[in-house]
């Protein structure tokens, strides 16, 4: 048996199976347990990575389950695709290597982190869940069973950011979310009514290759763009974000970036596969461009003023999803007309794509950083924090190098995805460039606030009982510090193998509705 042919299906099955078979092991107690969810987390990775290695080396990957013949994807002479497909191309492994990243990273951070509370073998079933339903939003080719994984995912999380049921707040911030998640659940399955009842089909490429657009189809996308920004965190639509990017464990806020950035993911898929050059992209584009620009400047303006820092950090997670949507939406904007698409749409497309990979590197490392900071000093807020440079200077480093990566400062990679959106908005208009910009100086001023008074402030009388960063801690940063600095230091291999192709695989809605559907439209 040729198992790379079974990497999609095992890219969902091995971290359902560990989550399981998570109360088995927790039998055997801590050890075997904490060993069995880095063997799973690190299996997730290595699988995205093989994955995504297969789809750079032989092109888009189709998996049909039940087919005898897993390249097959329309099952015994049909024309319609009626089976579960999982479709990976560029840019759905692009996503998943991010996604299985931060989880791994997560992983680890949480075997200490977590270690001194109880119920963590539920804690572990629920991560595992949450990285299933987001890698499954990532692959699938059927819209259904995106707002299936989409739900597995939320109903995780909801669990998750509720983890520390002793402290109101994390009950009324997963309350809180799980309204907004069931509005946005709802949303997305009376579109997929909606599309279903139109062209009795699910599948994404067959709903892309019959589309045209009519009032039912202008209905389900506004329910579709509402729904995706929504859970991705744009503004207006953000204010869960700060409460449970603040109150979930700092692992679980790492893996929660990626978690939105599939629904961001799902969004773009919409707009580019399905949707395509049917609908009438200029008035898209330009509800994501403003959805991204308000996002930025407004969210950037809250975290300022922030005292508590994963609070900080959930507005800032706010801000740069801005720039993805700006990036993408200015790529939505040239969509259909190829010299608009060399000039400025295309670089755009590629700096949105990189800033969703960099961000969920450097923002999952700033949780990280900031669970540390709470785990030596059992506090939040950084009026009471100071000195701690001293205590832990490889935390400060790791804080550093995230800080100038979401900044922007170069050489960093942060500032690789943002200046190729800040030359292709400009084209469009210099206004755009401008709100960029100002947003990644207040980015900037937010970030010195926090390394001055955390790390080089003057040391509180409570720092004298400050704790000592678990190895196994320092293992989870680690990992994506190294991320961030591999990104940093190899920007042109990244935009090459990484970016590159992803963006492409973005703009070819032929060639995705193509992989799945043979030719038989």
């Amino acid at each position: 048996m040729n198992w790379h042919a079974h990497l999609p299906a095992l890219l969902l099955a091995v971290p359902l199976l560990g989550a399981f078979a998570t109360p088995v092991f927790n039998m055997g107690g801590k050890t075997l347990r904490n060993a069995w969810f880095i063997v799973i987390s690190s299996s997730v990775f290595l699988i995205a990575l093989a994955l995504w290695h297969q789809v750079s080396v032989n092109g888009i990957q189709v998996y049909v389950m039940g087919a005898e013949q897993f390249a097959l994807s329309l099952p015994s002479g049909m024309k319609l695709p009626v089976r579960i497909i999982l479709e990976v191309d560029a840019l759905s492994a692009f996503m998943a290597l991010a996604g299985s990243i931060t989880s791994l990273a997560g992983a680890w951070f949480s075997l200490s982190f977590m270690d001194r509370f109880t119920g963590l073998s539920r804690f572990v079933s629920l991560y595992l869940l949450l990285t299933v339903g987001m890698l499954g939003m990532m692959i699938t080719g059927d819209l259904f069973n995106f707002f299936v994984f989409l739900e597995i995912a939320s109903v995780a999380s909801y669990g998750l950011v509720a983890f520390w049921r002793d402290r109101p707040q994390a009950i009324e911030a997963s309350f809180k979310y799980m309204l907004l998640s069931q509005l946005a659940a709802m949303l997305v399955l009376v579109a997929i009514g909606f599309l279903y009842g139109r062209y009795n089909v699910l599948n994404m490429a067959a709903i892309g290759s019959l589309i045209h657009m009519g009032i039912v189809e202008k209905v389900a996308l506004a329910f579709l763009i509402s729904a995706l920004a929504l859970k991705c965190g744009a503004f207006p639509m953000y204010l869960w974000i700060p409460d449970a990017y603040g109150e979930a464990p700092a692992s679980v806020s790492c893996l929660l970036v990626t978690v939105s950035q599939a629904s961001l993911y799902g969004l773009f898929r919409v707009c580019f596969s399905i949707y395509g050059l049917a609908m009438s992209n200029k008035v898209v584009a330009w509800i994501l461009i403003i959805f991204g620009l308000l996002s930025m400047f407004i969210a950037v303006s809250m975290a300022v003023i922030q005292h508590e820092v994963k609070r900080l950090m959930a507005y800032h997670a706010v801000s740069q999803t801005g720039y993805m949507l700006l990036g993408v939406g200015v790529g939505l904007l040239a969509l259909g007309n190829s010299q608009a698409l060399a000039e400025y749409g295309f670089t755009a497309l590629k700096g949105g794509v990189f800033h969703i990979f960099n961000h969920a590197m450097y923002k999952g490392l700033l949780f990280l950083t900031a669970g540390t900071l709470y785990y030596m000093t059992g506090t939040r807020d950084l009026n009471k924090m100071g000195g701690l440079v001293r205590k832990s200077p490889w935390t400060a480093f790791m804080f550093v190098v995230a800080a100038a990566a979401i900044a922007g400062l170069p050489p960093m990679n942060g500032f690789a995805s943002k200046l190729l959106i800040y030359q292709s908005s400009f084209a469009v208009h210099p206004l755009l460039t401008v709100v960029a910009l100002v947003t990644s100086i207040l980015t900037l001023a937010s970030f010195v606030k926090v390394f001055q008074t955390a790390f080089l402030g003057p040391e509180q009388d409570r720092m004298a009982d400050v704790k000592k960063v678990p190895a196994t801690m320092l293992v989870g940063m680690g990992i994506l510090t190294v991320a961030v600095l591999l990104l940093t230091f190899f920007p042109t291999w990244a935009l090459s193998h990484l970016v590159e192709p992803a963006a492409k695989a973005l703009v070819d809605q032929a060639g995705y509705i193509a992989a799945i559907m043979g030719g038989a439209f």
